[in-house]
């Protein structure tokens, strides 16, 4: 790592680019950095305590929680409710939004969308799982509590938004809109230190990502996409490698540094697709563009769709710009009848 310059020293260092900012937003990523770091220390010893396998319940998805998902949405929400400025927070892991209704809280700027622990189902094997936020300025007045309106706000008003991977290093990425920054974890000191500034994806890539297994109930236009993926032109760079995960923090990640596209379109039994449009879509959405990617949703900017519900679905297409237009291009020309 040639820059020590640390996540901490980094925002103090680019708060210049916010003259109206008052300090806020910089702490809310150092409680962020320390949730991070509490996380990240029980998945590297999830192999040698109580702490993999299934929780015993089912999310608002009824989908089966795992123990990591619970342990890391409660220090998560922990870190947030610590804080002066939060004032709610959205979980894919919870119901319905929790509202810091305490004096801070009622007082508090941002509202925090999260998931807490995606891909959990791959700690059992040992495959890099990952933690997503979103950061939104509440819209609610304050002196109240927050309503369901802060967190129903489109993704091109997220005034952050980050990842964390926990992998074979555990890194945390975000923007605020300036650019996308990367941070590796030194365990020996404790800190996150800057190791990928100004990351850029590539306009063009050579690898897709999408779950193959549901090729039969993909849309007409996605089945010849792929196809044209696997087509043998080398002057192209056809065909493409497949590479899928199956947790979209790794799969996101690998295609920002390499450049690629992600895949997860509507299928007959998730007719809206299967990523959360809060939790995952919009904040990767608006690191992918800030890293010079795009994010569709197979017809229209991601960004720029209004939620209406708290857990909404939407199929999501993101990656690299030209990759992500041909996609586009192959279901405009495409449609399934109905």
């Amino acid at each position: 790592m040639s820059d020590m310059r640390t996540l901490g020293e980094f925002i103090v260092e680019k708060q210049h680019e916010y003259p109206t900012a008052s300090g806020e937003l910089s702490s809310l990523l150092s409680s962020i950095r320390l949730a991070a770091k509490i996380v990240h220390r029980e998945i590297n010893k999830a192999g040698l305590v109580d702490i993999t396998g299934a929780f015993g319940g089912e999310n608002v998805q009824g989908e089966q929680q795992q123990k990591l998902d619970v342990y890391a949405n409660e220090k998560f929400k922990a870190a947030m409710a610590a804080r002066d400025q939060v004032c709610g927070v959205g979980s894919e892991e919870e119901d319905d939004v929790v509202i810091f209704d305490e004096a801070h809280g009622l007082n508090a700027k941002y509202v925090i969308l999260m998931d807490p622990l995606d891909g959990s189902s791959n700690i059992d094997v040992n495959v890099s799982v990952g933690t997503i936020f979103s950061i939104y300025r509440r819209i609610s007045p304050l002196g109240q509590p927050a309503n369901l309106d802060d967190f129903l706000q489109p993704g091109n008003k997220q005034v952050a938004a980050g990842y964390i991977i926990y992998g074979s290093s555990t890194m945390l990425v975000y923007t605020t809109g300036n650019g996308v920054h990367g941070f590796t974890y030194d365990p020996s000191i404790g800190v996150f230190c800057l190791s990928h500034e100004n990351m850029r994806i590539p306009e063009e890539g050579t690898i897709y990502s999408i779950n193959e297994g549901n090729y039969i109930k993909f849309p007409q236009g996605v089945k010849k996409y792929l196809k044209f993926c696997q087509e043998n032109e080398p002057e192209d760079n056809r065909p493409y490698t497949s590479r899928y995960i199956g947790s979209l923090v790794s799969d996101f990640h690998r295609n920002m540094l390499k450049g690629g596209i992600y895949l997860y379109p509507s299928t007959a039994a998730y007719p809206s697709g299967k990523l959360r449009l809060l939790y995952e879509c919009n904040p990767m959405s608006f690191i992918m563009e800030q890293a010079g990617g795009k994010a569709s949703d197979g017809k229209q900017r991601i960004l720029d769709i209004k939620p209406t519900e708290l857990h909404q679905r939407v199929p999501y297409f993101v990656g690299s710009t030209h990759m992500v237009d041909k996609v586009e291009a192959f279901l405009r020309d495409n449609p399934d009848q109905e």
